[in-house]
């Protein structure tokens, strides 16, 4: 950069640099690392990038920063600015660009916020078999008549104490050999990973020992440190992926390496420095060193998968969807900069398919449907959902593009799971009245003290449990018809229905001096049926294969399936109807995946034998699932009797808008925005 060039200058984070003239203010943020939210990838969409100019004298700065040093408002924003106006003084950061030295303030909304990480580690039970085993041996001392090097002697004494044989040791375990054999008065401890290669050596005698499992999503990177000996999980740590400022869809991520030459070599440093952050936060928690780490296990999607690996994901970014390879893959730890032990070893679990990853494979060995004849319905709810059907006898899987909805993006209201966020959500059916829960506090919002509650955070948005409580309750309150649409006659009863142009909006929460109401729109409510209904739509297309009508048993893995709740999914139709009793969380499935492959090596064949069983059904080339879209485009569905949820919930009798038989909604496409 030149010294000429215009000096930026962005707060609060006070980061600044020169950049050329033209360039993009959401690039220039990005390369000094400040966080702007940004959904579409900088297409001028989402609008989630404003920004807004700091005039005046900056002497500290040494600048004077001016709303003209910033290219007039151009088409994109003014496109943007039809359906949705910006505030005054706002700028999309993503459209304007750098003409001269600018002050760029990133207001709360814009920023990625700390998320409420929920991918805790849940019991399970399994079966320790850790590859990596810990040896403690007396090592007989040189002398003049003995010319044996160090590591021969070593070799000898694991031999003969614990009948380990044709031990395999890398130059970087001789480099310490004999420091630590002298320092540990020719007492050792020594792993061993496999029975066949000597990893580490220390002086002395070391009880234990570390591995990790990581579940690296497309918005939340969870990481559970595991004791080796025992398989107690000791410590766990979760932080935004840092991937996010590229784009919080995998397919943004995937275009912004397409139109930016050396963008997934960005998005590889990125995720790997969260990993070395993980790897240090859970060490300090258990009290070790990231250097007792001697093993990690990793699931993710398969776009994540290929960027940790440091493999190019384009050609995931359209069909045929091929992988660069679906195999389970050991490497060591340096070869992905990991900073944990410099002899750890790092397994990768297989991927199915283009868009069934590693963090299936993971769901599939954590929870086992193929050890059970009754027909398991798997579901891990994210942008793209992934979907496994079967049991001991057949498996089938496929991804359906559901999009971002559920997890409050494409959502006028909505916002990521974290403090001030509403979570659940409740309607008189008799007056239409709302009451709610925010996530941070445990009261609901007609209790008194909620409002005291609530005043460091406030009420800032809607997260997916919430949308989907919403939209239930409205829907069983019978604000929203059969089709979907707001019933805009119940404005006479409640002035919360209220119209909005040709349709209408139900109000969750009126506007107060400090924060705009929360108004549940139209298109958020299609959004929503575009995404169940390309849910329902995959499962029901496996369901046909295997021609079967009714399914035994439904598990929802993931952050979102961990909090939804069950009832107001099948409301909705998002799930086939099934005995609700037979409708659970499975947690943060593939990370307990992880960390089975993680403690158990047996477990590794087990999942690299079952992948390659799994029938991989393409969604996108199947002429069935359209049909089976326009059906579930209808809450709960068009035809569905869904006889199992009636039992437990009085539904609603089937009221439509007189322009039903007209509308269609439209598949979502691999190229819809998408969260993990």
């Amino acid at each position: 950069m030149s010294n000429k060039d215009p000096l930026v200058v962005f707060t609060p984070s006070g980061r600044r640099g020169r950049f050329p003239l033209g360039t993009p203010v959401l690039q220039a943020a990005r390369s000094l690392g400040v966080d702007i939210d940004s959904v579409c990838g900088g297409r001028g969409i989402c609008g989630r990038c404003q920004v807004l100019v700091s005039e005046g004298e900056f002497p500290k700065h040494g600048l004077t920063s001016k709303v003209e040093n910033l290219s007039p408002v151009g088409k994109v924003e003014q496109e943007y600015c039809v359906t949705q106006p910006l505030a005054e003084g706002r700028r999309l950061s993503c459209s304007a660009q750098i003409l001269g030295d600018v002050v760029i303030d990133v207001p709360s909304s814009s920023q990625v916020h700390k998320q409420v990480v929920r991918k805790e580690a849940e019991a399970h039970d399994v079966e320790l078999d850790p590859l990596i085993r810990l040896h403690y041996v007396e090592v007989q001392q040189p002398d003049m008549h003995d010319p044996s090097g160090d590591l021969r002697r070593l070799e000898d004494a694991l031999e003969f104490e614990w009948r380990l044989t044709d031990l395999a040791c890398d130059v970087i375990v001789v480099q310490q050999l004999q420091k630590a054999l002298r320092a540990g008065e020719w007492k050792v401890t020594v792993a061993v990973h496999a029975g066949h290669q000597i990893v580490a050596v220390w002086p002395g005698f070391k009880e234990h020992v570390y591995g990790l499992a990581v579940d690296i999503g497309s918005t939340t990177i969870a990481a559970h440190l595991c004791n080796l000996a025992s398989g107690e999980v000791v410590a766990s740590a979760g932080l935004m992926n840092p991937q996010i400022r590229f784009g919080e869809d995998l397919m943004s991520r995937v275009s912004y390496v397409m139109m930016n030459p050396g963008g997934d070599k960005e998005m590889t440093a990125a995720v790997r420095e969260a990993l070395n952050t993980l790897a240090t936060e859970v060490a300090a928690q258990a009290g070790i060193t990231p250097q007792d780490i001697l093993e990690a296990t990793f699931v993710g999607n398969p776009i994540m998968h290929h960027l940790l690996l440091g493999i190019d994901p384009t050609e995931l970014g359209g069909a045929p969807f091929a992988l660069a390879t679906d195999r389970a893959i050991t490497l060591w730890a340096v070869e992905i900069d990991f900073a944990i032990h410099r002899n750890a070893r790092i397994y990768v679990l297989p991927c199915i398919a283009g868009h069934v990853g590693a963090d299936t494979a993971g769901v599939l060995l954590a929870e086992r449907p193929d050890l059970t004849d009754k027909i398991t319905l798997l579901v891990d709810v994210g942008t793209n959902a992934e979907i496994v059907l079967g049991n001991n006898q057949r498996l089938l899987a496929c991804s359906s593009p559901t999009g971002p909805a559920f997890e409050g993006a494409q959502i006028s209201c909505g916002q990521r799971a974290a403090p001030g966020a509403i979570e659940r959500v409740r309607i008189d059916p008799q007056t239409l009245e709302p009451r709610f829960k925010v996530i941070g506090s445990d009261l609901w919002s007609d209790e008194p003290g909620f409002a005291e509650a609530v005043a460091g955070t406030g009420v800032t948005g809607v997260c997916g449990s919430g949308i989907i409580e919403a939209l239930a309750e409205m829907y069983l309150a019978g604000i929203i018809r059969h089709d979907g649409t707001i019933d805009g006659a119940l404005a006479a009863r409640n002035p919360r229905i209220q119209e909005d142009g040709r349709t209408f909006s139900y109000e969750l929460y009126k506007a107060t001096a400090e924060a705009r109401a929360l108004k549940i729109m139209q298109n958020d409510v299609r959004a929503i049926q575009l995404g169940k209904a390309a849910l329902y739509a995959g499962v029901r297309l496996l369901m046909e294969r295997l021609n079967i009508s009714t399914v035994d048993r439904i598990r929802l893995a993931g952050a979102f399936g961990s909090h939804i709740d069950v009832k107001y999914a099948m409301v909705l139709g998002m799930i086939p109807d099934c005995r609700l009793d037979h409708v659970s969380s499975a947690g943060n499935a593939a990370g307990t995946g992880a960390r089975i492959a993680l403690l158990d090596q047996r477990s590794r064949k087990d999942i690299e034998a079952l992948v390659r069983r799994v029938e991989k059904i393409e969604t996108a080339v199947e002429p069935r699932f359209q049909e089976f879209f326009v059906e579930a485009m209808a809450i709960p569905h068009l035809n569905a009797p869904f006889e199992e949820l009636r039992k437990a919930v009085q539904l609603p009798e089937r009221t439509m808008s007189s322009t039903e038989p007209n509308q269609r909604g439209r598949r979502p496409s691999r190229r819809d925005p998408k969260p993990s």
